[in-house]
């Protein structure tokens, strides 16, 4: 099943990518952001998270540390099922303050992609991987930033994505939605990876743009270390 999801991965992402003339020639972080679709979250919350992803994006503190590094290449994906991973949008390099708006408007902007799905967080992790194999530029550091509400529910979990496909220089780091701490432990003990690694927690879909400003900020920074962020 691993191997079939290979193969499928690799032929769906022949990608188009966004280049920018500026971007930096010594590239500090490629970073890929992955948020939960699943059945589990309403629309609501749906709205929630790209709402709040796309204000921590635009929020002063992280532009200037995207500025303050030189730079980033970004993607974003929307993910729930074992063949349910949607691009929200495809490798760009952003410094500029209009680089970052025009990223993050492009994320608020994108209508739900599905809705009935299960949490296939294993299948998630092997897209994401993929998708840096095939980043424009090799930057010093690599990082997935994944957030969901549950454990995984459908195929291969972390572990077996860890083993299939390639996360010897990655860092996958954790923003975990979550009611109880068993989600925080799955997160803790299962899904990051990685030096530096970490999981940041937030109780409620409602500061869910304050939890992503801070993990943005510790990614882009390169400032993590292993702990839970409350």
């Amino acid at each position: 099943m691993v191997g079939r999801f290979i193969k499928t991965a690799a032929l769906g992402l022949a990608l188009p990518f966004v280049t920018a003339a500026n971007s930096s020639a010594a590239c500090s972080l490629a970073l890929v952001l992955a948020m939960d679709v699943s059945a589990s979250v309403n629309d609501r919350e749906h709205d929630l998270q790209l709402k709040g992803l796309s204000g921590a994006l635009t929020d002063p503190s992280v532009m200037t540390a995207i500025r303050n590094v030189g730079g980033i290449w970004l993607t974003s994906f929307e993910w729930s099922g074992r063949y349910n991973q949607i691009s929200q949008i495809d490798w760009r390099f952003v410094r500029a303050e209009d680089e970052i708006h025009a990223a993050a408007d492009q994320i608020a902007a994108q209508p739900r992609s599905q809705t009935e799905f299960p949490t296939a967080l294993g299948h998630a992790l092997g897209h994401a991987s993929i998708l840096l194999q095939n980043a424009p530029e090799t930057c010093a550091r690599k990082v997935i930033d994944v957030a969901g509400d549950g454990i995984n529910n459908e195929g291969f979990g972390p572990a077996s994505a860890y083993g299939a496909f390639r996360f010897s220089d990655v860092t996958v780091n954790g923003l975990v939605i979550a009611e109880d701490q068993d989600t925080e432990r799955y997160y803790l003990e299962e899904v990051i990876h990685g030096p530096g690694a970490f999981v940041e927690v937030t109780r409620s879909f409602e500061d869910y743009r304050d939890a992503m400003t801070r993990k943005l900020l510790r990614e882009i920074r390169g400032d993590q270390f292993a702990s839970i962020h409350h």
